[in-house]
């Protein structure tokens, strides 16, 4: 056991000065196997520390249903194993590029402005959640021989509110729970940020990409006193779907490092290995600047960030020139560098033969159709992630007129009389071609993941602002939703088989043969936009908007021997049904 504590100038030790050397790495978005290759990586890049979130809604898809949070502790185990101290940022919001800033879908959809608030009808959930999830972290915090030296209370709530009442409740709850370790936030280096997301006697910490002097003197201007931290040092960036690949140069981003080291500052590189949003768990943004009221920009299911470690748990350039700057600082010689993963023996071609449209794969694995006035959201329908088909039925006889989805969040692939019509955005939410009075309207709806950053946090999916024919409201709207954690191998297995696909929408299904299993990436030629399962486990979205073209599928993933793939295909699927994997 060992005493961690926030000195006046330095972090300390059982009395003596440190400096916290951290990287971020989300233990859910690496496989559970492959935690401790990249932990190794981690210290052999010359960290003592690794940083991770905690997402509630990973957790508790629906309230009251406790998913593995027992994983939390077996991290921060491996964490200890590898001689790293650990970070917790257990939230409840932590942004993080996650579906919902890893807020539940099933809390803010019924709350709305009033997440991340005094409100008390959160408070009461948010303390719940942490009565499950705290255990795991206070019992193996470093006051009782464990890795956890500090916890964060909330996360960059001053760049999205100023309910100090919130942030002190956040804060005595923790300690409540049996937090001793120090707490700490951590907010851009601007005055309203820093001002709006502190707690006073709480260590405030800051997130920048650059320019450190300037981002501690303005954290200096608050608190006086205190170690300087950069809690989040983003030395790369994440892309968005039909963006291009963002990458930083690594020269730039080592001398931004040592700029950081040199005022004499800890840091957390962040992150240090990004991994990968694997279930469909990616989250969104908002475009628009400050106002974040701009176009919906939605998170690739790669999380590779341009990390030193890269999404396969491989050295970059990056990785050498930090492990260069870090080394100056290292109290002993590094570590060797662990090897690089196993890569597959051989490339392999998957046929999918096996093909169900997207209405049987409903009809067997979605939730109950309701009929109501006007569309329900994806919240209603208790759908995190996954799609949702809207019918109804034009009144008739009338003229055909523009058919119109109001609000739509956010993709929708139309039919009309079971003829595919088009496809409606939210910036696009007009059909093509009018439609006349009787047309059957089927629009399959799907989330394209949930915004995770600024004030549209929390916003609901579906068609939010109602079906329009010409002007007239349509009401009388079936629904029915179909989530992606429903494809199961029991329930999957059962579904017929309706012949080949042509090109259709739904889940295709084959097999392939592996000799040598190991990390691969799968692409998917000619396909348009849907969701890949290897043996069961869901890899995430695909989508040929680009930038991402394949997809990571971690080695222990695959065995020996045969292998199933699953692809759902939500557009238009390959004129030959067929994965690579190489």
């Amino acid at each position: 056991m060992a005493e961690f504590r926030v000195g006046e100038d330095d972090f300390e030790v059982d009395g003596r000065p440190v400096r916290l050397l951290s990287g971020a790495l989300h233990y859910f978005r690496v496989h559970e196997e492959q935690w401790a290759h990249r932990l190794r990586m981690l210290k052999a890049m010359g960290l003592n520390c690794v940083e991770t979130y905690v997402p509630w809604n990973l957790h508790e898809p629906r309230p009251g249903e406790v998913a593995d949070v027992a994983a939390v502790g077996r991290f921060l185990d491996a964490a200890q194993e590898a001689g790293l101290w650990v970070i917790a940022r257990p939230g409840p919001y932590i942004c993080a590029e996650w579906e919902n800033g890893g807020l539940p879908h099933w809390l803010t959809g019924p709350l709305g402005s009033r997440i991340r608030t005094r409100d008390a009808e959160f408070l009461a959930a948010v303390e719940r959640w942490f009565g499950v999830l705290l255990p795991h972290i206070v019992e193996r915090q470093v006051d009782r021989g464990g890795p956890v030296i500090m916890v964060q209370v909330e996360n960059e709530y001053g760049s999205y509110g100023s309910d100090h009442l919130y942030l002190r409740a956040v804060a005595d709850l923790l300690v409540e729970l049996g937090v001793t370790v120090p707490l700490f936030t951590s907010d851009g280096p601007e005055d309203h940020m820093l001002s709006g997301g502190s707690v006073p006697g709480v260590l405030a910490t800051v997130n920048f990409g650059s320019r450190a002097r300037e981002g501690f003197a303005t954290l200096r201007r608050h608190r006086a006193k205190g170690p300087l931290m950069c809690m989040e040092f983003w030395c790369g960036w994440f892309d968005h779907w039909g963006a291009d690949h963002t990458v930083r140069d690594a020269a730039d981003a080592a001398d931004a490092l040592r700029e950081i080291l040199e005022c004499g500052a800890s840091v957390n590189l962040y992150m240090a290995h990004g991994g990968t949003s694997f279930g469909g768990w990616a989250g969104a943004n908002r475009g628009g600047g400050a106002l974040h009221d701009g176009p919906l920009e939605p998170d690739v299911t790669s999380y590779d960030y341009d990390a030193p470690i890269d999404e396969f748990g491989r050295p970059t350039e990056k990785f050498w020139l930090f492990r260069e700057v870090l080394g100056r600082y290292a109290q002993e010689p590094l570590p060797e560098v662990p090897q690089a993963p196993a890569a597959l023996g051989a490339p392999v071609e998957a046929e999918l033969t096996s093909f169900t449209p997207l209405d049987g794969v409903l009809e067997a694995l979605g939730g109950p159709e309701s009929e109501s006035a006007t569309p329900p959201s994806f919240e209603t329908l208790d759908v995190d992630r996954g799609l949702v088909r809207y019918a109804v039925t034009v009144p008739g006889p009338r003229q055909a007129y523009p058919l119109r989805a109001a609000g739509l969040r956010d993709i929708a692939v139309v039919y009309v009389d079971g003829e595919r019509a088009g496809v409606l955005t939210e910036a696009e939410p007009v059909l093509a071609e009018p439609v006349a009075g009787h047309a059957r309207v089927e629009l399959w709806v799907e989330s394209l993941g949930r915004v995770n950053y600024g004030p549209r946090t929390g916003e609901p999916k579906g068609i939010t602002g109602g079906l329009l024919h010409e002007r007239q409201f349509l009401h009388g709207v079936r629904a029915r939703g179909l989530r992606l954690d429903a494809f199961v191998a029991e329930r999957v297995a059962a579904l017929p088989s309706d012949g080949p696909g042509g090109g259709r929408a739904g889940l295709y299904r084959g097999a392939f043969e592996v000799a040598g299993a190991g990390d691969t990436a799968l692409g998917l030629p000619g396909w348009a936009r849907g969701f890949v399962w290897v043996n069961g486990f869901c890899l995430g979205r695909y989508w040929s908007a680009g930038p991402q073209e394949t997809l990571y599928v971690p080695g222990p993933v695959l065995r020996e021997g045969t292998n199933e793939v699953w692809v759902l295909e939500t557009d238009r699927a390959a004129s030959e049904p067929r994965v690579r994997l190489r």
